[in-house]
C-alpha cells in the first residue's frame, strides 16, 4: 500500500457518535488530489484554498441543516468549488491542446439510483448543474459536446458564459509546461509527464435527514488533453456513483478510475462483502489503482455517517462535516 494513503477515514472512519437526531447527516467534499506539497503551495493559496473548502461545506451544509435533500447539498457545496480559480473544475478549469475548456460533470441520487451527467461542454458556467438537468429533465443520463450545449440553450436559466471566461494565468502557464514537455518527448528526449497533468476534479457526497445519499463530480479534466478525451468524473459507476448504503466522488488519473469502475467498486464490496467503508476505499485506493500504475483518492461516505478519504499521493484537497458534528479540512498528507 502506498505510503501516501491516509488512514482512509481518519477518525471519522469509525462508527459515528449518536447524535440528537434520529438519522444524523453528513458531507464530505474533495477539491482534487495530486501532486500537493507544502513547498510549492503559498501561505497566502493555502488560506484562500482552505477558506474555499469552509465555504463549500457552508453551502451544503445548510442545505442539510434545513431538512433539504442530498441532491441538493451535494450541488450546492460543488458549485462554490466551479466558481474558485484555485481548482480543475469551472473558473479554474485547465487548457486542453487547442488552448479552451472542455468541462465535466455528474451527479447521482443514490435512493432512486437516477444519474446525469455531461462531457466536453465549453459555455456552461456550472456544469454541474447542468448535469441534475440532464438527470431530472431529459430522457438520458449523458449527453456530450455539441449536444449538450444545444440542450442547454432549452433552459434559459443555465448561466452561459464564454470559453474564455474560465482561462487563468495558472493553468495557461501549466498547458505551456505540458506542451514544451510534449515537444521534448517528440523530439527523443525522456521526458515524463507532468505530475499534475492527469490530477484536479471537485466533489461532494451527501447523507441527508432522511437517510438518503447522493454524490456529485465536476472537472476540467486533464491538461493538454486531444480528441475529445474524457475522463472519470462524468462516469457514473467511475468518477461518481450513490445508492443506498454509500455514495463515492473521485479525483485522479482518470483512465484508471474508469477501467477499475471505482466508484461502483467501492459501494459494491460494502452492498455485497460487507466491508466496512474505510476498507472498501482503502483497498481500491490504496491497492488496486497503484498496482496498475495509476493514482489519486476519493471521497466516501455511507448510510451511518462514516466518512473515508483515501488517496495515494502527497495531497488531497478535502472536507468534512460528520454525523457527530465534528468538521475539518485538509491538504496534506500528514494532517
Amino acid at each position: 500500500m502506498r505510503a501516501f494513503l491516509l488512514c482512509c477515514a481518519l477518525v471519522l472512519g469509525a462508527p459515528c457518535v449518536a447524535s440528537a437526531q434520529a438519522q444524523p447527516t453528513a458531507l464530505v467534499i474533495h477539491g482534487g488530489a495530486g501532486v500537493i506539497e507544502r513547498k510549492a503551495l503559498s501561505a497566502d493559496a493555502e488560506r484562500v484554498i482552505r477558506g474555499t473548502l469552509d465555504a463549500a461545506l457552508d453551502a451544503g451544509h445548510a442545505v442539510l441543516a434545513g431538512g433539504g435533500r442530498a441532491l441538493d447539498a451535494v450541488e450546492a457545496s460543488v458549485r462554490v468549488l466551479e466558481e474558485s480559480p484555485h481548482f480543475n473544475a469551472g473558473k479554474g478549469a485547465v487548457f486542453n491542446a487547442e488552448g479552451r475548456h472542455e468541462l465535466d460533470a455528474s451527479v447521482m441520487e443514490g435512493h432512486t439510483r437516477r444519474a446525469g451527467a455531461v462531457a466536453a461542454v465549453s459555455t456552461v458556467r456550472s456544469p454541474v448543474r447542468l448535469a441534475r438537468r440532464v438527470m431530472e429533465q431529459s430522457p438520458h443520463v449523458m449527453l456530450i459536446g455539441e449536444g449538450a450545449e444545444r440542450f442547454a440553450d432549452d433552459h434559459a436559466d443555465l448561466e452561459r458564459v464564454p470559453n474564455h471566461w474560465f482561462d487563468t494565468p495558472q493553468r495557461r502557464e501549466q498547458l505551456e509546461r505540458a506542451q514544451a514537455s510534449e515537444a521534448q518527448r517528440q523530439a527523443g528526449r525522456d521526458v515524463p509527464v507532468a505530475p499534475d497533468a492527469y490530477f484536479g476534479t471537485v466533489g461532494a457526497v451527501a447523507l441527508d435527514s432522511h437517510g438518503h445519499i447522493a454524490a456529485a463530480t465536476s472537472t476540467g479534466g486533464m491538461t493538454n488533453k486531444r480528441w475529445g478525451r474524457v475522463g472519470d468524473a462524468p462516469i457514473i459507476g467511475a468518477g461518481t456513483w450513490a445508492d443506498d448504503r454509500c455514495g463515492v466522488s473521485a479525483t485522479g488519473w482518470g483512465e484508471f478510475f474508469i477501467r477499475n469502475a471505482v466508484a461502483h467498486d467501492i459501494c459494491a464490496r460494502v452492498a455485497y462483502r460487507g466491508d466496512s467503508l474505510a476498507e472498501a476505499a482503502g483497498h481500491v485506493i490504496g491497492e488496486v489503482i497503484p498496482a496498475q500504475g495509476g493514482d489519486g483518492g476519493v471521497i466516501a461516505l455511507d448510510a451511518q455517517g462514516n466518512v473515508a478519504l483515501p488517496f495515494n499521493t502527497p495531497g488531497m484537497y478535502r472536507g468534512w462535516i460528520g454525523a457527530d458534528g465534528r468538521r475539518g479540512v485538509a491538504i496534506f498528507a500528514d494532517e
